[in-house]
């Protein structure tokens, strides 16, 4: 190879094929935000870095939760660098959950580098057979039912995206987009990921490990017995709240009771009292009346350590950071 050849290939572009997936009553907003993402770094890039592609099992019109369609196009044998299935009405619609299961995709899927999903499309990655062993996330609303009709996964309700190796998982809707920005630093740098960020108007780095919204206070988990100890919970904060305490509270050994309160929830006991204080706590910080250590008294932290701990594992910041950017003026700010 001579000099000017090997400089031409060592400064080519890497153009990535990124599929979205769709469905009869997928989420729009699931398939527009990490699209406008994508687009938008092809862009700041430069060089179109990438080639989006809105794919079906059978191609044409697809029509979407809202009543508007897209157009697709068939999804192809040949591989996409990224897979990523938005979510929808897979849950009311079971006869969706066919087309991950029925080998339509499987070619796809395993010559993919990277898959995805955004919200429920969670369910159709589970259904093919890919996140068996994984952790994963989902909408919270779902996280106990995913957990339960897939017991091979390891859904995590904590956070708003997951990576595990190949394998990315969202929340719903913004959460997709944090997600895309995350998969784009990795593949173009923190610069372009930031640029895209600013021209979409979103924070540009939302970390995976951050807490889904208020999860916990509007869980319904399908048996009496778990509705019964979350409702105890709120009512007993300021408690010690052990899970013999709490197994006792749903008529089940501690044993019995951790098991089912993680499958239908998909946290454990102890996380979930955690989470529960902390959104407690967080609404009485922001409001910026009481000290921070009258707080974590009041919610049940035994002292300010703990709740600081608390706060940076669920929210990513601090209390007096969060406190802080609660009094700052609003105008201008990102949405």
């Amino acid at each position: 190879m001579n000099m000017l050849a090997k400089i031409e290939d060592e400064t080519a572009i890497i153009t990535r094929d990124v599929a979205f997936v769709v469905y009869p009553q997928f989420q729009i907003q699931d398939l527009s935000g990490p699209l406008a993402a994508f687009e938008c770094a092809g862009r700041q890039d430069g060089c179109g870095p990438y080639r989006l592609h809105i794919v079906s099992r059978d191609g044409g019109p697809v029509v979407s939760s809202s009543g508007l369609s897209v157009m697709t196009k068939a999804i192809r044998s040949e591989p996409y660098d990224t897979i990523l299935f938005t979510g929808g009405d897979v849950l009311t619609n079971p006869a969706e959950l066919g087309f991950a299961i029925d080998g339509t995709f499987h070619k796809s899927l395993r010559t993919a580098r990277r898959v995805a999903s955004v919200c429920t499309g969670a369910f159709l990655l589970a259904a093919a057979g890919v996140l068996n062993g994984r952790r994963a996330t989902t909408h919270w609303k779902y996280v106990g039912q995913l957990q339960r009709t897939f017991p091979r996964i390891k859904v995590d309700g904590d956070r708003i995206f997951t990576k595990d190796g190949d394998i990315w998982t969202s929340a719903g809707v913004t959460a997709g987009v944090d997600l895309s920005l995350a998969m784009i630093e990795e593949d173009l740098g923190a610069e372009v990921s930031k640029a895209v960020a600013q021209m979409l108007v979103v924070y540009h780095r939302r970390p995976g490990g951050q807490s889904q919204f208020s999860a916990m206070l509007d869980m319904e988990p399908a048996s009496d017995r778990i509705r019964t100890v979350l409702t105890y919970i709120r009512e007993h904060l300021t408690e010690t709240l052990s899970t013999e305490r709490l197994a006792d509270v749903a008529h089940l050994s501690p044993r019995q009771f951790g098991r089912s309160f993680l499958a239908e929830t998909g946290e454990t006991p102890a996380k979930a009292v955690e989470r529960l204080r902390a959104e407690v706590a967080r609404a009485r910080v922001e409001r910026g009346v009481e000290p921070i250590e009258v707080i974590a008294r009041h919610v049940g932290f035994t002292d300010p350590e703990r709740m600081r701990r608390a706060f940076v594992r669920i929210y990513g910041h601090p209390p007096q950071s969060l406190r802080r950017m609660a009094a700052e003026p609003v105008s201008g700010d990102p949405i």
